[in-house]
């Protein structure tokens, strides 16, 4: 090194740190809990390794609509999205459990189905299409299963218009 780079300061920069990975996919912690981050090009084989690893059930699969909110912790070179799909797994030989965040962009609300690996999670992926709009590539009945058949809108998401439904209370005077 010559007396110029010291003067620049290479000599002081810390060395870089490689983000932290599991099974090829970044991984952070929440809560003590290990979460990963996959693409949505990664989630599907994603879900075989795993799937081959012991993680043999999904718990919980849904969606999270972050309309005004983009202050998510997320891992460098995660682009945070409108929508976040959220899968918890657990692997009851290891007693481990882990959580999957995909970002979702609003122009294009798709995710494949994990339903051929996970047949419980149908229903739940019918939910997060339901209330959020995100539609599951391969999912073999991917219709509401909350609100009726036709139902205008996806009532979870932050845009969406409650509008006013009166509600009369059994025992109530009614406003005339």
């Amino acid at each position: 090194m010559t007396d110029v780079d010291a003067q620049d300061g290479e000599a002081d920069a810390p060395p870089e740190i490689a983000p932290e990975t599991l099974f090829g996919t970044l991984l952070t912690r929440s809560h003590e809990q290990l979460v990963l981050h996959p693409t949505r090009d990664e989630y599907a084989g994603l879900l075989a390794t795993l799937q081959a690893d012991g993680y043999h059930s999904i718990i919980d699969l849904c969606g999270v609509d972050y309309l005004t909110n983009f202050s998510r912790e997320l891992p460098p070179g995660i682009t945070p999205e409108r929508f976040e799909v959220v899968v918890n797994l657990i692997n009851h030989r290891e007693h481990a459990r882990l959580r999957l965040r995909v970002q979702i962009p609003e122009s294009d609300p798709v995710l494949p189905t994990a339903f051929a690996l996970y047949a419980g999670s149908e229903a739940m992926e019918r939910e997060t299409f339901d209330m959020f709009g995100i539609a599951f590539d391969g999912h073999p009945d991917l219709t509401r299963i909350l609100m009726p058949e036709d139902w205008i809108g996806h009532p979870l998401r932050k845009d969406y218009d409650v509008g006013r439904i009166p509600v009369q209370f059994k025992g109530a005077p009614a406003n005339r």
